[in-house]
């Protein structure tokens, strides 16, 4: 049976009551034909929309990034730009897809997952980033299994996660265990997004004697994109030749001083 089409009226009628415009939906009758009632309902839109992006924004805790348009791609040895494109398509999220952007200290790991995760927030997905640490440190602290359990819904809860820098620290099987739970319960239910400096046979070394890492990284890896990055450190390269400007610079300065 063929569902009935709305009049252009009865179209206007539910955005108002979408946007709760309680009292415009009490007297819709009267103001039903008015030419400025579609005005109205779109002003309304608009501001709620607007409002939506800001909280998503306040909420994802992203930061400051550097925009990928900065990313310079003929830096690193490796790394595949027709998959990282893919990605910004933002598939992966409705597929339920884990990335992970896996290399050493300083390649744009990091960018490229906050630029990821900001696409995701203006496309209306709800985002949280953080780091491992931050993560971890803020779960093991909870101080009653309610508490916990409240913490870890935090995690689990938005659309998109995004869990940077795993293997700058090592931790004991507490917060192995609390990683493992939160990549548990999103497990084929909501992407996350990681980003690591270890390969993940050397995962051991991030969580000594964890009984749950081969699991842990077989839930991660399941239905996943891999990220491989190879290359020196773009920061490093940024504060080398920052260092060598500075250099020519008071170079200059000083001949200048010298020979007036």
């Amino acid at each position: 049976m063929k569902s009935k089409t709305k009049t252009p009226a009865e179209a206007l009628a539910q955005r108002a009551r979408s946007l709760a415009l309680w009292g415009l939906v009490s007297r819709w009758d009267e103001v039903k034909d008015l030419e400025w009632v579609p005005q109205l309902l779109q002003w309304e839109e608009e501001q709620k929309a607007q409002r939506s992006l800001e909280r998503r924004i306040r909420n994802s805790r992203i930061g400051r990034f550097k925009p990928m348009a900065d990313f310079d791609w003929d830096w690193p040895r490796k790394i595949e730009r027709a998959q990282v494109d893919e990605l910004f398509t933002l598939d992966f999220i409705p597929e339920t897809t884990n990335v992970i952007l896996a290399g050493p200290n300083g390649v744009g790991k990091s960018m490229i997952a906050k630029n990821l995760a900001h696409q995701a927030v203006m496309e209306g997905h709800t985002v949280l980033f953080t780091t491992a640490a931050h993560m971890l440190a803020d779960l093991v602290v909870q101080d009653s299994s309610a508490a916990l359990q409240r913490r870890l819904r935090r995690y689990v809860r938005p659309a998109l996660l995004v869990i940077d820098e795993i293997g700058y620290l090592s931790y004991d099987n507490r917060h192995a265990d609390l990683l493992f739970e939160v990549v548990t319960r999103r497990y084929e239910a909501k992407p996350t997004i990681v980003t690591t400096n270890k390969s993940f046979a050397e995962w051991g070394q991030i969580f000594p004697d964890a009984a749950c890492v081969v699991t842990l990284v077989d839930r991660l890896v399941h239905n996943s994109e891999i990220v491989e990055i190879a290359g020196g450190s773009y920061r490093l390269k940024e504060a080398t030749e920052r260092a060598s400007r500075k250099a020519r610079s008071r170079a200059v300065k000083k001949a200048r001083g010298g020979h007036p």
